[in-house]
């Protein structure tokens, strides 16, 4: 429903488009009203399809960066730097240390209850 759409000028869009109708059917020969009105019907079906997609775009988005975030947090807010001469295996650890944080960053779950919102 347009009531579902979360950006304010995405529902008053398509308002405007339902309403449309009404504007365009009354000086329409009654013979072309059908078509008319499945034309209408497809225009406002795609332009929903358009903004959800929009919508599942912003909300990956939001959850990239809510992830990241927490991994960032788990590995203390900052970046490991790397020091010359390090061995191969210090870097294979730090590595992993890294890996391991970002699984244990506990992202799934705070995204699992961050999502209904």
């Amino acid at each position: 429903t347009v009531a579902s759409l979360h950006m304010e000028n995405w529902r008053t869009e398509m308002s405007t488009k339902i309403d449309q109708i009404n504007q365009v059917l009354p000086t329409t020969p009654t013979d072309e009203k059908s078509d008319e009105i499945r034309q209408w019907m497809d225009s406002v079906l795609d332009k929903m399809n358009h903004y959800k997609a929009e919508h599942y775009r912003y909300v990956k988005e939001g959850i990239t960066l809510l992830e990241l975030a927490l991994w960032k947090a788990k590995l203390g807010g900052k970046e490991e730097k790397s020091v010359e001469g390090t061995t191969k295996k210090a870097k294979i650890d730090a590595e992993s240390a890294r890996i391991e944080k970002r699984i244990t960053c506990g992202a799934d779950m705070v995204i699992k209850n961050v999502l209904p919102f």
